[in-house]
């Protein structure tokens, strides 16, 4: 009697909707071709340590895995489409010094996630290998907003943050894996009582405490980088340059769409074990989590011979078609 039942988190198109997403398909492809990203078709199983790369590393537990009959190896069912990319931008791209990538298709999870994600998204996205500087990440900022208003998707609202200052006020801590991780959920969660007994039990420096109980409080509008100067005056290289990124970035978005809300998180750590430098996030109000997502993650490809600086960002047409209906 239930046999016609799809597993939770499972979805189908039928029409009209199927048809929808399709119009949807190619209006964003073309856009994407226009701007000459390259398209790609990654395969839907592959090895699972080719999958375990890059931004998948915080993904293991979302992948459907299996052993091959013929090689006996372990594979994996993709539930992102990044590392693929990161995968054929090393492998068949070597030798230009930069590519541009964009891809679409179903991803699969095995979980639902804590929000209620759909567990077969159609993902898509656009990556930028190659490209170190801030141009890099405009465009991919900009094209994720074009991506979204190309969708329908109206009073979008933008999220920003940079990991590379949390990195840097932690960098000489020399936390176990343990205290690190215990760290980065208190930050994650804003917390100053446990970020206070954290201190207190690992005897960090006054200073230090000072810094992440700082950073804590970070957020809200552009004017965020103004007071990040004032608790920072002595910052560091590495806090200054992340600094330096988003006054600019947000000053050329602020010439370029003067109506966009801005929203700025200095202690968001959005997939902090890869991302390098700025991440960033796209909101709808009444939608209670990220419609579009991404970030810097520098040094992607490395472990297919071919480390170099990445930037881009994924969405899910599914849900952009439900939001821009």
């Amino acid at each position: 009697m239930k046999k016609w039942m799809l597993p939770a988190g499972v979805e189908e198109a039928l029409p009209p909707v199927s048809w929808q997403l399709e119009d949807l398909r190619r209006k964003l492809l073309d856009q994407y071709r226009k701007q000459r990203y390259e398209l790609v078709h990654p395969p839907l199983i592959e090895h699972l340590d080719a999958l375990l790369t890059g931004t998948a590393q915080d993904s293991e537990q979302q992948v459907f895995k299996l052993t091959d009959p013929d090689s006996g190896r372990l594979l994996g069912l993709r539930s992102d489409m990044t590392p693929q990319a990161a995968r054929i931008a090393a492998r068949h791209y070597r030798d230009r010094d930069i590519v541009r990538l964009c891809y679409l298709g179903t991803v699969l999870r095995s979980r639902t996630g804590s929000l209620g994600e759909p567990r077969s998204p159609r993902q898509v996205g656009c990556e930028i290998f190659g490209e170190a500087g801030i141009a890099a990440d405009l465009e991919v900022l900009r094209l994720m907003l074009k991506t979204l208003k190309l969708a329908g998707l109206k009073k979008v609202h933008l999220d920003l943050g940079h990991v590379g200052i949390y990195r840097a006020v932690i960098a000489k801590l020399g936390l176990s894996v343990e205290d690190e991780a215990a760290l980065f959920e208190i930050v994650q969660r804003k917390s100053h009582p446990d970020l206070a007994e954290f201190v207190s039990v690992r005897k960090l420096k006054p200073r230090v405490a000072k810094a992440i109980s700082q950073l804590l409080d970070l957020n809200g509008g552009v004017d965020v980088l103004a007071r990040a100067r004032d608790a920072f005056p002595n910052a560091s290289g590495e806090i200054d340059a992340a600094l330096t990124a988003l006054e600019k970035i947000v000053g050329e978005l602020r010439t370029e769409m003067p109506k966009l809300p801005i929203h700025l998180d200095l202690a968001e750590l959005r997939g902090y074990r890869y991302h390098t430098g700025m991440v960033f996030a796209a909101f709808v109000s009444g939608h209670g989590r990220e419609i579009a997502r991404g970030g810097r993650y520098d040094g992607v490809g490395a472990e297919f011979g071919a480390a170099r600086p990445a930037t881009g960002f994924s969405a899910d047409l599914n849900e952009l078609l439900r939001l821009g209906a």
